[in-house]
């Protein structure tokens, strides 16, 4: 017999899914008109999010291209859409999440609305194949949301963290005792 989930948890998965669907259908479109014939593509990957979620006010995923892999945020409920409407696209804002905070940059698509975007990986011609992307992308995601990633005690000074090296777990303070 199939586990029924909870009414709200069936609801986040149903709306998890579509905005999932909307944002890979978006991006599809972004690939076939305006990056069509870019040197930077690689054509071992393709568009797809993964592990999308609800986080607070916001909905969180991995967009995987193959031009680049994102963090990307979307506003969860007219109110938080609202207010990411006022911002230009292409401003820089900070957003919390378990593993700290980091800086996304305002974006918006006719389809899709506003959103947020973090680059990960850009180009991405080092990934071999769909695979190898998204598992990047999925560790990314995790690490995301690993709260032993976050704002360690004040009196201990805090580890330099690229985004590159978020994914992979690693640190300044790590590289330099090695």
């Amino acid at each position: 017999m199939a586990e029924t989930l909870p009414e709200h948890e069936r609801d986040d998965t149903a709306i998890a899914a579509a905005l999932a669907r909307k944002v890979e259908g978006v991006f599809e479109r972004i690939e076939r008109e305006r990056m069509r014939d870019i040197p930077i593509l690689n054509p071992e990957l393709k568009v797809a999010t993964t592990g999308m979620r609800s986080f607070g006010d916001v909905w969180v995923t991995v967009l995987v291209t193959p031009w680049s892999i994102n963090a990307m945020l979307f506003p969860n409920g007219a109110q938080c859409a609202d207010s990411w409407t006022g911002l230009p696209i292409g401003t820089k804002v900070q957003h919390s999440l378990p593993a700290g905070v980091f800086e996304f940059i305002c974006g918006g698509e006719d389809g899709l609305g506003p959103y947020r975007m973090c680059s990960l990986f850009s180009p991405v011609l080092q990934f071999e194949n769909q695979e190898a992307a998204l598992a990047a992308a999925n560790a990314a995601l995790g690490a995301l949301f690993d709260e032993n990633l976050g704002d360690p005690p004040a009196e201990v000074e805090a580890p330099q963290v690229s985004r590159r090296n978020l994914i992979f777990g690693r640190n300044s303070a790590s590289e330099e005792r090695a």
